[in-house]
């Protein structure tokens, strides 16, 4: 969802309606903040915005919104739509195409092209080289989001999150 539809941020927001509309909401604030990501820094999905910062002692919370805005931006910039990546696949490009199912799943709903994820040796994914293209697919779009900005952060160049994962493929590629 891009910001130009997602309602803006405010502090009385619970976090879950931020991440509702801002599905990166707790990646990045761990990222940055160290909340959200443990037993000891968590929030319930009824806390808002402003009881977090104030429990985590994070004052600039106007700071704290404008972190999560930036770090959806960047998110938006990771996604591609499945007509995208299917145009890629019609013309030849070359790029990892990497289910990150659980083979159960990729077994349900296969997506043509798509490698399952290699569950025993994933480190080896982490050795290509950083300008590698990577397209990660998921069941919704939101764990090869999580992905696609690992890979990101570990200073991989071309990585992309299929949006709305395997359900939005079926419905614009396979429908």
């Amino acid at each position: 969802m891009s910001t130009r539809t997602a309602p803006p941020i405010r502090p009385d927001m619970t976090m879950a309606e931020i991440q509702e509309h801002y599905p990166s909401a707790r990646r990045a604030l761990f990222q940055r903040y160290h909340v959200g990501g443990c037993s000891s820094c968590g929030f319930d999905a009824t806390d808002t915005l402003e009881k977090v910062c104030r429990d985590h002692n994070l004052l600039d919370v106007p700071g704290v919104v404008q972190h999560l805005l930036n770090s959806h931006e960047v998110d938006l910039r990771m996604q591609v739509e499945p007509s995208q990546v299917k145009a890629w696949q019609d013309a030849g490009e070359t790029f990892l195409f990497l289910d990150l199912r659980h083979p159960s799943q990729v077994g349900a709903a296969h997506v043509e092209g798509a490698e399952p994820l290699d569950f025993v040796n994933q480190a080896k994914y982490l050795e290509l080289p950083k300008d590698t293209h990577i397209v990660f697919l998921c069941q919704s779009g939101v764990t090869s989001l999580d992905a696609a900005a690992y890979f990101a952060g570990h200073g991989f160049t071309r990585v992309h999150s299929v949006r709305g994962g395997v359900e939005a493929w079926a419905a614009e590629v396979a429908g």
